[in-house]
């Protein structure tokens, strides 16, 4: 039993305890997958248990294959025992007792790309327009009905009969039954449809309950009601359950998991012995005290509080820069100070440390842009993990796109790309078809979609898309030069419609996708800000040069940057946080929920958490975020850390007053964080609108009128659409439902 000497009191107690509930609450690197893969070991070679009674349940694929590999090293290969993820484990059950449910023993797994062709289908005979309500809308929302075991049939007692509600009905009811009639199941149902097994058939759950007599389900913390009944049913009667979690690192709520199912776990199973793992090897004694610090303020947790033996270090570092771009430019200089050989370790030594070890954690994708920029200027590496690079997202390759089409209406790739996004009925080979003919007749692609006999010939949906198209793009590329590159941004974002697609999707995802296309107006705001006259051209000239650095490998040494989310699990010497001010960590969502600021709060000790040497903070006094400048304040986060453990700018410390709000309560809208996007979304929307407004607008000979780029002038001439219009610098012929033109 060697490999017991290995562990520590408290990990050698939770490993030898094998009889009856147990929950290990497994702080941040406390070794937590050692404590697991020796009990398993234990149970197997000290206490005589059949590897084929054992079953440990995990969330990834790459955690169960880790878990496994070690458990093997430590008994030998080839043991006839279940490490698996959820629903890998609950495909076995279903593999051989679907037939309960009605299924096929080898019925289908619906991938998301399989569920949205499904549902693409359902509304075409429901005759429910796509651009109106995306498949992924109706996916979200059947996918959360599966989650809290919502069938169709129940579907109207709990959300109502109105319109949108009859129609989402009437999608899920067809959802299911085509399922049903395909021998096919997706990813929610293998979750469900194994606990409908189970209370469908008690020989099935009895026969799962007499192998599986020891279960282990790590990060317990991250289970959903459907996971928390499915090992519940499985472990009623041997009661020999051990779950391994942290509540503290419960940060996906939005996604399901439901903490109360580890802050509960000695109600639901009475008599459970609980281990706390609090013993840190990862991090210094500062960074562990300043993760104290803030988790303590939640009132939803188990009181535990990690230590090391590592005490001391070095202190929290806290930058407070005047803007993003200082910021960026801050972290960029000192991972290159620290890089280029100027770092003094203890034993006096310097010691250039490698880009590999450096980490910048932010709360949203859209922060990257900067540090991307600011990186690159410095020739320092980098790679993005949980994302793309900013340029490289699909959402930013398509407005691009459709920026180079007005800017070069040539461009036969730029055009491919945007033809049919949005959806405009533009199939994959009625675009191969219309390129052989653009090549047969030496011209662009445009230029051949102008030709009103080829769009005649197109199906009637894609005619009218393409002519709406090229209309458009010709409308904006002769008015490009008359328009400000952040005007023009706004209007192709909502004429094109792929503002309103990805609303319509209405999914975590497209959120995501919204807001970086929101941050892409920062990047013209800046521009803008520096060349007053900035044409698109040159705009697009200087994005192309910047987008042009290499992504690098992920097995490059290069510094990583990701999401605090995707952090989840690392660990790096050198962490960077940036971005710590109300309103964008904890972001502004976390005000309208009880339990949205703790979740935040555990969202930021994660983060603190990822660091092993050295640990930095950073926020600004203004951030240019989704195009507005916004004044910002210190997190509540950064208060909540004992001044002690910080250096560097003093963090402002303000007593709590009367009407100040607490954790959980909803602030009063004077101290509310500003909700940037929200502003940003409407003053996109708002721009778009003000362009098509002209066009209502009756302007005559002598109006006064007023344009963003060229201020005040005097209307010449007014004939059909075009206006001549006398500024300072000189006349302008404008296009009325284009030009952002307002008469005074």
């Amino acid at each position: 039993m060697d490999y017991l000497d290995r562990l520590n009191d408290m990990q050698r107690l939770a490993a030898v305890h094998t009889e009856g509930p147990l929950l290990i609450l497994a702080g941040a690197g406390s070794g937590k997958t050692s404590t697991m893969t020796c009990r398993i070991a234990y149970l197997i070679q000290e206490k005589g248990v059949s590897p084929y009674n054992i079953l440990a349940v995990t969330f990834t694929n790459k955690a169960a294959k880790e878990m496994r590999d070690r458990v093997e090293q430590l008994v030998g290969s080839g043991l006839n025992m279940w490490i698996l993820t959820f629903h890998s484990a609950c495909l076995r059950i279903l593999r051989s007792h679907a037939d309960v449910l009605g299924y096929g023993r080898d019925f289908a797994v619906y991938d998301p790309a399989d569920q949205k062709t499904l549902v693409k289908n359902i509304c075409k005979d429901l005759q429910i327009d796509t651009k109106k309500f995306n498949p992924a809308y109706f996916l979200s929302i059947i996918s959360k009905c599966k989650e809290e075991r919502i069938t169709p049939k129940d579907y109207p007692r709990e959300y109502g009969t109105d319109f949108r509600e009859e129609m989402i009905h009437k999608v899920y009811d067809a959802y299911e039954t085509q399922l049903h009639k395909n021998n096919a199941m997706d990813f929610d149902d293998l979750l469900l449809n194994a606990v409908r097994v189970f209370e469908q058939d008690e020989a099935v759950l009895l026969k799962y309950r007499n192998r599986f007599r020891y279960i282990m389900v790590d990060e317990y913390q991250d289970t959903n009601q459907i996971q928390y009944t499915f090992v519940r049913m499985l472990a009623e009667e041997h009661r020999n359950l051990c779950v391994v979690g942290d509540d503290d690192q419960c940060i996906y709520q939005w996604r399901g998991a439901d903490i109360r199912n580890i802050l509960e776990f000695e109600k639901d199973f009475p008599g459970t012995k609980v281990v706390k793992l609090d013993q840190n090897y990862r991090s210094t004694g500062n960074i562990l005290e300043a993760a104290h610090s803030v988790i303590s303020h939640n009132a939803a947790r188990k009181p535990k509080k990690l230590w090391t033996e590592a005490s001391g270090g070095s202190r929290i570092t806290y930058f407070q820069a005047e803007d993003e771009r200082e910021e960026a430019n801050y972290i960029a200089s000192e991972i290159h100070r620290l890089t280029a050989g100027s770092y003094t370790l203890e034993e006096g030594r310097k010691e250039g440390r490698k880009f590999s070890e450096f980490a910048i954690l932010y709360r949203t994708n859209a922060q990257s842009r900067t540090f991307e920029e600011a990186l690159s200027y410095r020739n320092i590496p980098y790679r993005v993990l949980g994302g793309l690079r900013y340029y490289d997202r699909k959402e930013i390759k398509d407005i691009m796109c459709y920026m180079r089409i007005v800017q070069n209406r040539a461009d036969d790739l730029a055009l491919v790309r945007i033809i049919n996004e949005p959806k405009r009925g533009v199939g994959g080979k009625t675009i191969e078809k219309l390129q052989t003919l653009a090549r047969v007749r030496g011209e662009s692609l445009f230029d051949t979609l102008l030709d009103k006999d080829v769009v005649a010939s197109l199906s009637a949906k894609a005619g009218q898309g393409i002519r709406e198209l090229t209309e458009m793009i010709l409308s904006f590329s002769e008015e490009s030069g008359n328009m400000r590159v952040s005007d023009l941004y706004d209007g192709l974002l909502v004429r094109t419609g792929y503002m309103k697609m990805l609303e319509d999707q209405n999914t975590v995802e497209s959120e995501t996708r919204i807001e970086n296309l929101m941050e892409f107006k920062s990047v013209i705001y800046d521009y803008e800000e520096e060349d007053k006259d900035l044409s698109l051209s040159d705009f697009m000239e200087r994005i192309a040069l910047l987008a042009d650095v290499d992504n690098h490998d992920a097995g490059e040494n290069a510094v990583v940057l990701m999401t605090l989310h995707s952090a989840k699990g690392l660990e790096f010497p050198f962490v960077f946080m940036p971005g710590m001010e109300d309103g964008l960590f904890p972001g502004w969502r976390a005000f309208d929920r009880p339990d949205g600021l703790e979740e935040e709060r555990r969202l930021c000790y994660v983060g603190i958490t990822r660091a092993k040497e050295r640990l930095w903070m950073t926020s600004a006094q203004r951030r240019m975020l989704y195009g507005k400048i916004d004044y910002t304040r210190e997190s509540q986060f950064m208060r909540e850390i004992d001044p002690k453990l910080l250096e560097g700018d003093g963090v402002y410390q303000k007593k709590p007053s009367a009407g100040m709000f607490r954790d959980g309560a909803r602030a009063p809208e004077a101290i509310r964080p500003f909700d940037q996007l929200k502003y940003a979304r409407q003053m996109t929307k708002r721009n778009a609108e003000a362009m098509q407004q002209s066009a209502a607008d009756s302007f005559a000979q002598g109006d006064r009128v007023s344009h963003p780029k060229f201020g005040e002038g005097e209307v010449l001439e007014a004939s059909g659409k075009i206006l001549r219009v006398r500024f300072a610098d000189g006349d302008k012929k404008l296009a009325i439902g284009f030009a952002p033109l307002k008469k005074l």
